[in-house]
Order: structure tokens, then C-alpha cells, then sequence
């Protein structure tokens, strides 16, 4: 059973949004850092979103979704959020929340990450 699960994906027209959601019973996310990972078919696994530990503030983003998307987290909650706006086909992919429990940070590498979602997957449409 993955530690993490994500929620908030869908079909959604170009231009559109959505916000995915990360929650757990099982961990306290403040001490973690968390990041949004992608995977579209035939292709690796990407980075999208980091944010580190502790409501710091800091964030990493890939070039493309720049701008565009945002990572937030709300250790209250225990929860991590992603914001997606004007979306494009090419943003379509299986989207993973993951945690990251070491140090230091290395916000886009996947195998620094110890716990995984089993991802929610985004559509869209042209």
C-alpha cells in the first residue's frame, strides 16, 4: 500500500486547470521534503515540483512548467498541493507525489525520494 496518495486528476480541455492533492496518514510531512513527478507513456519519469521541508517556502520547478504551475504544502493539513494552469496536451501523464525524508536536497532527483504515491493520472484534451 503506497504511503501517499494523490487525488485531484482528470480530463481537462488545453488551456484548463486542475490542483492535485497529496495526503497521508502515515507520515508527517513537515519533516519531509515533497515533489510532483510525471511519467507520460513511452517516456522516464520526470521531475515537475519540489518544495522543501518546513514551510520555508522554497520551490523548484522544470523549465516547462514554469509559471504555469504551482507547488504548495499545508503542514497543518498534512497535505501538499499542485496547481495547474493553462494546461497543454503535452502535460498529460500519470502524476506522482513523493517524499523525501534526507539530506541534502536534491529537489529533481527521483531516487533521493523514499516514498511514492501511486499516482493520479491527468488527460489533457486538444
Amino acid at each position: 500500500q503506497a504511503e501517499l496518495v494523490e487525488s485531484g486528476g482528470g480530463l481537462v480541455q488545453v488551456g484548463g486547470s486542475l490542483t492535485l492533492s497529496c495526503a497521508t496518514s502515515r507520515l508527517r510531512l513537515e519533516n519531509y521534503h515533497m515533489a510532483w513527478f510525471r511519467q507520460a507513456p513511452g517516456k522516464e519519469r520526470e521531475p515537475v515540483a519540489a518544495i522543501i521541508h518546513r514551510n520555508t517556502g522554497v520551490t523548484s520547478y522544470v523549465d516547462s512548467v514554469k509559471g504555469r504551475f504551482t507547488i504548495s504544502r499545508d503542514d497543518a493539513k498534512n497535505t501538499v498541493s499542485l496547481e495547474m494552469n493553462s494546461l497543454k496536451p503535452e502535460d498529460t501523464a500519470i502524476y506522482y507525489c513523493a517524499a523525501d525524508g534526507g539530506e541534502p536536497w536534491f529537489p529533481k532527483t527521483a531516487t533521493k525520494y523514499d516514498h511514492w504515491g501511486q499516482g493520479t493520472q491527468v488527460t489533457v484534451s486538444s
